[in-house]
């Protein structure tokens, strides 16, 4: 007898004010490496937002999730987005796509982790994909 797949469930995704995200403790990357933030909120200002953050609900003392959501991936791309708040680029109250991850069983840390160690980096410079 053939076993049964396990299908698997995607997050969903929605579109969050940018005053209700908080930036999560539990991002595991702690450098700035390569393009700046400054750079980056320039970038986004250009092109817009390319990928989503990644969010989970925050949850008040009884475990009822409030109306905030903290970002334990996509730390840089928030403080870009909050860079553009403070320029007054960017609404506080902008939609922001977000994936929201709402498991009990995957760590916020994990999801910080899959994030940075899943990355592929390109091969070559930037300037020779232009040419």
């Amino acid at each position: 007898m053939a076993k049964a797949v396990q299908k698997i469930k995607l997050s969903p995704s929605r579109d969050i004010p940018f005053n209700k995200l908080v930036l999560a403790q539990s991002n595991v990357r702690r450098t700035k490496a390569g393009i700046s933030i400054e750079d980056l909120a320039e970038d986004i200002a250009r092109r817009s937002l390319l990928q989503s953050l990644n969010v989970r609900a925050i949850l008040d003392a009884e475990g009822r999730e409030t109306d905030m959501f903290e970002v334990p991936a996509g730390g840089r791309r928030y403080r870009a987005l909050e860079l553009l708040v403070k320029q007054k680029r960017l609404a506080k109250t902008a939609p922001v796509p977000c994936i929201v991850n709402d498991s009990t069983e995957i760590s916020a840390e994990e999801d910080s982790l899959a994030e940075n160690v899943h990355r592929v980096a390109l091969l070559g410079s930037v300037s020779q994909l232009s040419s």
